[in-house]
């Protein structure tokens, strides 16, 4: 027992060793939420199961304590319906039709980089031409949700867990950055 908490809390550590292009990407996202902010747009955040938490609390922190505006795409009437009607695999993307302007951030969370509802999103993200499409995920570094993002966050992990901890660690990395620069 004790040996595997050993191992996963290590092999946590080491992916929250983050190298320079990570750091460099931070700072590229940071300067995109300046402009963001300056420009009056918006960020819009979506994932799914626990990415969907973790967009949640960044759009409450990102708007409460940053001052950035950013919704996400939790309340269950909207899922359920937009599901039911438009399919699971389009409710995001059917979702940014209605809430996505031009020069908006996308961000978009997918542990494994295969969610269809989240790709999907990320193609209407580029139709609708979102300033940035930012995504989140892990498992295979060039896996689909990638192809589509500005700027891409990879952990290297198979790992659901320690994938969804990085993003979230990353992410209000972030909302403590545009703190600290009010």
């Amino acid at each position: 027992m004790k040996n595997f908490y050993f191992k996963y809390f290590q092999d946590f550590n080491n992916l929250c060793k983050f190298d320079k292009f990570v750091l460099q990407k931070l700072e590229i996202f940071t300067n995109l939420v300046i402009d963001l902010k300056k420009s009056k747009k918006k960020i819009i955040i979506a994932g799914n199961g626990g990415s969907s938490a973790i967009a949640s609390h960044f759009s409450v922190d990102m708007t409460k304590n940053a001052e950035v505006r950013t919704v996400n795409f939790n309340e269950p009437d909207l899922i359920t319906c937009f599901a039911n009607d438009f399919g699971y695999e389009n409710w995001v993307s059917k979702s940014l039709d209605f809430y996505l302007d031009a020069g908006d951030i996308l961000i978009l969370i997918s542990s494994s980089g295969r969610s269809k509802n989240i790709i999907n999103a990320a193609k209407v993200g580029k139709k609708l031409n979102a300033k940035s499409i930012i995504t989140f995920s892990g498992f295979k570094k060039n896996n689909q949700l990638s192809k589509f993002g500005d700027l891409n966050f990879w952990v290297n992990s198979k790992n659901y867990n320690h994938i969804e901890t990085a993003h979230q660690l990353i992410l209000l990395a972030l909302v403590d950055r545009m703190i600290f620069m009010k």
